[in-house]
């Protein structure tokens, strides 16, 4: 399965929410890569097993499972995590970019690809239309928890 959306971060017409630079939005991208436990629900323990300059390796512990991704990176653009299948995973990847078209205008691209088959009208696709739904809830939940960080201070100007 394929999917992509966008999820929009700074909404301009609206002056009752704080917008968010890129730099804010970056450094909130960052957190999710160094340490998912906010972002993924039931993740116990996010590892870092190797280090280099355009990501890292880390396994995720959710209970017994454990995932191992590696996570790479173009500084203020992008950032990709890409999962190894192993008994109880099928693998894939979901890759984060940051858009402006316009100045503050921020929005987040989400880009999955998985081995789920499509199957639409069918019962895999109902389970795909399912699986969408959830990744759509869980990154609109991501632009949450990334405004919760900048409000904290998590980025000091």
């Amino acid at each position: 399965m394929n999917f992509e959306h966008l999820v929009e971060v700074n909404d301009l017409a609206n002056p009752l929410q704080a917008p968010l630079t890129r730099e804010e939005l970056w450094f909130g991208l960052l957190c999710r890569a160094e340490d998912a436990r906010a972002f993924l629900p039931g993740l116990e323990a996010c590892r870092i097993i190797e280090r280099h300059a355009s990501g890292l390796v880390r396994d995720l512990h959710f209970g017994t499972t454990v995932i191992r991704d590696r996570v790479s990176f173009e500084t203020m653009e992008w950032v990709c995590f890409e999962s190894e299948a192993n008994a109880e995973h099928a693998g894939g990847s979901l890759t984060i970019s940051i858009e402006e078209p316009e100045a503050g205008a921020l929005f987040l691209r989400f880009r999955y690809r998985t081995t789920l088959p499509e199957g639409a009208g069918t019962e895999d696709g109902r389970y795909a239309e399912f699986v969408r739904s959830a990744y759509h809830q869980s990154d609109v939940d991501t632009v949450r928890v990334i405004r919760m960080i900048a409000e904290s201070g998590g980025l000091q100007q």
